[in-house]
């Protein structure tokens, strides 16, 4: 309770209205030639300045050499009646022309524009989620503040920097989520930066301010009191550091005191109890997941390896692939992924991308409590959904499916297409519904989902594969390719093997779209087995 008195001090951010650009590179893009389409404004504004100031220091020059003149012999120079008659007509009116355009506003043009173009800015929710999928590419990639901070990321076309500004909103990004983790990391970044001689507008006492309390809840105590005596000594009267650095003191004694009390215990306790942990060849799913975005830990056997073929594959004799077949690889054994290369065009990616771009929505998903479709945290794109008869290329592409999988795309929902965000990504999830979800799919009426097709439309620089962390295999996007697996036996029972995640974007733009066909219609194309795990 005394801390929190302490430290209310620091203010948080607003709360957040609506989710926006962040969650779409695609769409980001437009925010592009909106800012670029603002500076040419911008520069138009400038000039009309700039020719305004030319008028007035032409009308200045012109006077200093009158006035000089005038000066020297005032009652000769108005001894002439020109003379006299023009200082009349000077100060009456030309002065008076000279105000107007003093105060003549050049800025119409700029901000009427400025205030169409707002609409589209992002806002503090877009913001907020770029500071999230930093923090998020931070810890699935092993980026250290400083490598982010000097913009060292592999495969980057277009190099930038965060300055000291950038890193202390990073940290206050953390600490208004309570994630004292990061707030620690980035302020010691902003710390560093202004040490090294970065001229900024944030001081270190803001810093340390910050710094201080992240550390604090950490449980570093020690630490604590060294930044916050750190920061008294540039800002002595520091009414909240004053008071912490009191707390810190008192905290410290009173616990030198308790564990000199019960050091003989305690020492007793460590040598003698030991803590059972988790086997050490456990690994928690969410950390399984990062390693295979890393490329690390993938369990693939040289013995197994050997078994996984590319071949051409005609579709079971069908016309379409007979003298064209597609090439196909095998990905992974169990579940068994297959690669098709090449089974998607440069022009129909375009015109698929072109379809949905209007359309792009933030992807949802499914409440397991309401039933309803919702947002999430774990999942960072926007989404469309195309249908076959709108366009004959989505036609095309939907029978294509159809022809190399033998299964019938007519129960298949239509093809989503989606774009992933700033450090977009879809955290592990089935695409089949469990057994405690025996209504997700009833509205439709086409049983579960069998099996997935994934395009991948574009190639993208770093980051952004399909991970399978129960099976540990990792399948990296390749633009032109497509991946497909059966997400249930044909026993109709589910295949948890298939739980899977799309990876944060690292660096690059990533494009996918894919079809969920479903169980209806595929009785006799995928017969069931009488064993459950076949």
């Amino acid at each position: 309770m005394i801390w929190y008195i302490l430290v209310v001090g620091i203010l948080l951010p607003e709360s957040l209205a609506h989710p926006g650009f962040f969650t779409s590179i695609g769409q980001m893009t437009d925010l592009i030639h909106t800012e670029k389409d603002l500076v040419t404004s911008l520069k138009d504004y400038i000039k009309a300045e700039e020719d305004k100031l030319e008028q007035i220091k032409k009308w200045a020059e012109k006077l200093d050499r009158l006035t000089s003149t005038a000066t020297k012999d005032p009652e000769g120079f108005v001894g002439h009646p020109v003379n006299a008659f023009k200082l009349m007509k000077r100060l009456n009116t030309e002065w008076s022309e000279l105000e107007n355009l003093v105060l003549k506003d050049m800025s119409d043009g700029f901000i009427s524009n400025l205030t169409i173009q707002r609409q589209y800015f992002p806002n503090d929710e877009d913001q907020v989620g770029a500071a999230k999928a930093l923090l998020r590419l931070q810890d699935t990639y092993n980026l250290d503040t400083d490598t982010i901070s000097k913009g060292d990321l592999p495969g980057v076309k277009h190099k930038s920097f965060l300055t000291v500004e950038d890193c202390f909103e990073l940290g206050k990004v953390a600490y208004t989520e309570a994630d004292y983790y990061h707030t620690e990391l980035w302020m010691e970044q902003a710390l560093r930066q202004l040490d090294e001689g970065e001229v900024s507008t944030i001081d270190k006492v803001s810093v340390l301010d910050y710094l201080s309390y992240a550390v604090y809840q950490q449980g570093d105590l020690d630490k604590a009191l060294l930044l916050t005596k750190k920061l008294l000594e540039l800002d002595p009267e520091h009414q909240r550091a004053n008071g912490n650095l009191k707390y810190f003191e008192y905290i410290m004694a009173k616990d030198k005191d308790a564990n000199k009390s019960s050091s003989d215990d305690q020492s007793d306790q460590k040598t003698t109890l030991k803590k059972k942990g988790a086997a050490v060849d456990y690994l928690p799913e969410r950390q399984k997941y990062e390693m295979l975005c890393r490329g690390e830990g993938i369990k693939m056997t040289p013995r197994r390896q050997k078994k996984l073929f590319c071949r051409y594959h005609d579709g079971n004799r069908n016309p379409k692939f007979i003298l064209a077949p597609a090439k196909q690889e095998d990905e992974w054994d169990k579940p068994r992924i297959i690669r098709f290369h090449d089974i998607i065009s440069d022009a129909e990616i375009e015109i698929v991308k072109d379809l949905a771009k209007p359309r792009l929505s933030r992807a949802t998903v499914h409440d397991p409590e309401t039933g309803k479709l919702t947002t999430a945290q774990y999942r960072v794109s926007k989404s469309a959904w195309l249908s076959g008869y709108e366009n004959p290329v989505v036609s095309r592409i939907n029978m294509r499916i159809q022809d190399l999988t033998g299964l019938d795309v007519s129960t298949a929902e239509e093809l989503q297409v989606a774009n992933y965000g700033v450090g977009g990504q879809y955290e592990p999830h089935f695409d089949f519904a469990r057994k405690d979800e025996p209504d997700a799919f009833k509205e439709l009426g086409t049983g579960n989902r069998i099996a997935t097709w994934l395009f991948y439309m574009s190639d993208v620089l770093a980051g952004g594969a399909t991970v399978f962390p129960e099976v540990g295999a990792s399948v990296w996007p390749k633009k032109g390719t497509a991946v497909f697996w059966y997400n249930l036996f044909a026993s109709g029972e589910g295949d948890y093997s298939t739980r899977h995640a799309a990876c944060p974007v690292l660096v690059g733009n990533k494009w996918v779209s894919n079809k969920w066909l479903h169980e209806r219609g595929q009785e006799f194309r995928r017969p069931c087995t009488l064993s459950e795990l076949e």
